[in-house]
């Protein structure tokens, strides 16, 4: 089986073929976004559509700003997912496995990989849709112990929140610098986001076409943006574009209790307690995070970790000298102990 043409300018051993999936559960939103959606879908040598050997797949989701082309980006003296997946199997560091690399992208520049009525769907699209596509067009070990689910980021976080909304999909979980923590990572950033929206008289509209329009942005605005992709994914108003819900007073900026609650509802440290049974059916939960990252989200990250050993479940928990940025090399450590604890055959 000749190898893509992706797979050359990667430089792997394996294939990477780009899928299309049809799903109706991103279909008519709000932002006008792309219900046909790329998967990219990464095979190991030796690899035979026509065998009889089946694989555990490892679901890769991107975080806020990226895409499923961001992740097959080959950067000079980095290695990214598709590489060090390509060489730990080489090496013999890791069983043989596929990844699928999911897109999640929207207009406001992310989904967070849960159902919205402005976003779509996009929990059910992971869950049913991806998965479904990519378990009748693979060989793959179709059940939860054939599946984890790893991301970076708002890619962390879907991870994370997949896991516990949709118990027996996944067998396992990394989370990479993952959203956490919202009281200590989000509450700083509305105060920028609430300076820039009162430039527009506190109208989204007018700020994400003046936003779009720009050659090039400062860093408050993609904050705001930031923010905003929040909104639409945990507190959507109606079904309308830009009809959200913010944590802050757009006058004032004054937190607001009620609305900030509702994000704090799908904030992994919060739901931890309630999700317990849910996490317990995984095999493995990693966490990590750089102890310089920008957002604090090491802060989450170590809460989260103690908040799940006291319920008694076992937690892989690493921090490394780092940032927020550039730290696919973690890969290393998370695709080896995920194969690890998935069933081969």
């Amino acid at each position: 089986m000749a190898q893509s043409d992706i797979a050359q300018l990667l430089r792997i051993e394996g294939d990477l073929r780009v899928e299309w999936i049809e799903s109706d559960a991103l279909r008519n939103n709000a932002y006008g976004d792309p219900h046909r959606r790329p998967i990219a879908v990464y095979t190991p040598p030796g690899y035979d559509p026509g065998g009889s050997t089946r694989y555990p797949v490892l679901y890769l989701l991107h975080g806020y700003t990226g895409d499923a082309v961001a992740l097959l980006a080959a950067r000079p003296w980095e290695v990214n997912a598709v590489q060090w997946i390509d060489r730990l199997i080489g090496e013999r560091r890791m069983p043989s496995a596929l990844l699928a690399i999911v897109d999640g992208f929207t207009r406001l520049g992310g989904s967070q990989y849960v159902n919205s009525m402005q976003n779509g769907r996009y929990a059910d699209y992971v869950v049913n849709d991806v998965i479904g596509h990519v378990d009748r067009t693979f060989r793959t070990i179709a059940r939860e112990g054939g599946r984890a689910v790893l991301g970076k980021s708002s890619g962390g976080f879907g991870a994370l929140h997949l896991s516990m909304e949709s118990p027996g999909t996944f067998c396992a979980c990394a989370s990479h610098s993952g959203d956490s923590y919202f009281r200590g990572a989000l509450v700083p950033m509305f105060r920028e986001a609430a300076r820039i929206l009162e430039r527009y008289g506190g109208d989204i509209a007018a700020f994400v076409e003046g936003f779009e329009k720009k050659p090039k942005r400062p860093q408050p605005e993609y904050t705001t943006m930031e923010m905003l992709g929040y909104a639409a994914a945990y507190t959507p108003r109606s079904a309308a574009a830009f009809d959200v819900e913010l944590p802050f007073d757009r006058e004032t900026g004054e937190l607001l209790d009620d609305v900030f609650a509702r994000w704090l509802a799908f904030d992994p440290v919060e739901r931890v307690h309630a999700r317990c049974a849910e996490l317990s059916r995984l095999r493995l939960r990693y966490l990590d995070c750089g102890r310089r990252d920008e957002y604090g989200l090491d802060i989450g990250a170590r809460i989260l970790a103690q908040r799940m050993r006291s319920l008694g479940l076992d937690v892989l928990h690493e921090e490394f000298d780092d940032d927020h940025r550039n730290v696919g090399y973690r890969y290393e450590r998370s695709l080896p102990a995920l194969a690890a604890v998935l069933d081969t055959r």
